[in-house]
């Protein structure tokens, strides 16, 4: 077990995906789903990854890390043998459920490749059945993959490629011990592959522990910094709510996400943003999974203009076309600021971020200084003022449907409903996202309550269906 080399501060150029020893029926698949040239990240990972080498590379989140894995883990893989052969352990459900989609796609070139998510909120039972059907590769939050092995419903003697992704997280979110329990469990000749944002203490501890001569590969993403425009405002700890508001009011952007240090923070911002007429929900750690797939499913359809976290709660939420992040507390952690902020400005688009800082967190903004290499630029308070008329409110509004994958419904069948029978057209409706026993379709505001009317009085997949405005 050998400790990781120097890492490589990678900048690189973009490069196209026929100079890697792919599968060619992988390649063209590659050029069917729009890869025509490698990320940084992939370009510089994947060479070592495809060698068989362990890795430890570090990443923002967007930087299509979950293809470098996915394609690495993919061409070890043996389709006709009907073994767990990889698996990927995330923080949470929503990345898990991420990426089993992503890497579904990148297999669909070869031969059958079955993907199973094993993560808490689910009964056991129907994960149990997946795995007995036989699986080629299991994503999964460590706590669920550990009591698969525990249960002996999971077995990992025939595997080859471990990924930790977003390690970092998994650390912070108390997943240590998880981690090294199902470490344990592996075959020692396997490869280990770690992505992550930052570097703590504990990835060297993993990395020492769990991992044979690692490369370590870090990518700064320098052109897609540039697009984020952030700016600093002096703020006091009573004036700090109503700052955020003002931003909203100024800035109206459609989507923010505002980032507190503290879950009490957080609800006490929810409270005071929902009581001056803004449409803001609240994301920290002890939510059940339930509330906590609604609140994903609202403010990622559109339909919740601002969605209050902490960091833990936060990660692997990929949330598109984010408008803003706005720093309520400044993070007495450089690489965490620049991973907040990161989440805005994404594949090519412009980005905000708005920071407010008392005096008190002057030395920390100091260090997020000293970390980017570039000062910070101050605003003053006084140039916020309202724009628009009226309250900043959310284009869309989510209905809740009764039933989900249990009742074996897709997507497509509440698009058709609400299309070919509520003669609704397709740009009206928004995202829909079907979780185990129920179902959030954004709608455009003004057709909100007639589309419920309409859905309760239909059919959806031939079934009536109880349809609720959230």
């Amino acid at each position: 077990m050998g400790k990781p080399d120097n890492p490589a501060m990678t900048n690189t150029t973009a490069k196209s995906f026929n100079t890697l020893p792919l599968n060619p029926a992988t390649l063209d698949n590659l050029q069917q789903l729009g890869y025509l040239a490698m990320t940084p990240i992939q370009a510089a990972s994947l060479p070592t990854a495809l060698a068989g080498k362990d890795l430890i590379a570090q990443a923002q989140t967007g930087s299509g890390k979950t293809a470098a894995f996915g394609l690495a883990l993919l061409e070890r893989l043996n389709p006709r043998r009907f073994a767990v052969q990889a698996l990927v352990l995330c923080p949470t459900r929503e990345l898990a459920d991420q990426v089993a989609v992503e890497v579904r796609r990148l297999a669909r070139a070869l031969d059958n490749i079955k993907v199973v998510t094993l993560c808490g909120g689910v009964a056991l039972r129907g994960q149990r059945a997946s795995l007995e059907n036989g699986a080629h590769i299991v994503v999964g939050t460590p706590g669920r993959v550990m009591d698969h092995l525990a249960r002996g419903y999971l077995a990992l003697d025939a595997l080859t490629t471990l990924v930790l992704d977003e390690a970092d997280r998994m650390l912070d979110m108390g997943f240590l011990d998880d981690i090294v329990t199902v470490t344990k469990q592996c075959p020692p000749e396997r490869q280990t592959l770690l992505f992550s944002a930052t570097y703590p203490e504990g990835i060297d501890k993993l990395a020492r522990q769990f991992m044979r001569a690692p490369e370590q590969i870090k990518v700064t993403d320098t052109a897609a910094k540039s697009l984020i425009e952030q700016r600093f405002y002096e703020v006091t700890r009573p004036t700090r709510f109503e700052t955020v508001a003002k931003l909203l009011n100024h800035f109206r952007p459609v989507s923010t996400l505002a980032f507190c240090n503290t879950k009490q923070q957080c609800k006490e911002l929810v409270a005071y943003l929902q009581g001056q007429g803004f449409s803001a929900l609240a994301l920290y750690g002890e939510l059940e999974q339930r509330e906590r797939d609604q609140v994903l499913a609202q403010f990622a359809n559109r339909s919740a203009s601002i969605l209050v976290a902490t960091d833990v709660a936060s990660r692997g939420i990929d949330i598109k076309e984010l408008s803003a992040v706005i720093n309520v507390d400044i993070t007495p952690d450089p690489e965490v600021h620049v991973h907040r902020i990161g989440r805005t400005g994404r594949a090519g688009e412009s980005g905000l971020a708005l920071s407010l800082a008392a005096m008190y967190e002057m030395g920390a903004v100091g260090k997020i200084e000293q970390y980017q290499k570039q000062p910070s630029t101050w605003h003053k308070l006084d140039e916020l003022t309202p724009t628009g008329a009226g309250p900043l409110l959310p284009p869309m509004v989510t209905l809740q449907l009764l039933g989900g994958r249990k009742e074996k419904i897709r997507p497509g069948d509440v698009l058709g409903a609400l299309t070919a029978d509520a003669g609704y057209s397709r740009e009206q409706i928004g995202k829909i996202v079907v979780t185990e026993f129920t179902t959030f379709v954004a709608v455009q505001r003004d057709i909100a309550r007639e589309a419920m009317q309409k859905l309760n009085a239909g059919k959806v997949k031939g079934k009536s269906v109880r349809v609720r405005l959230i």
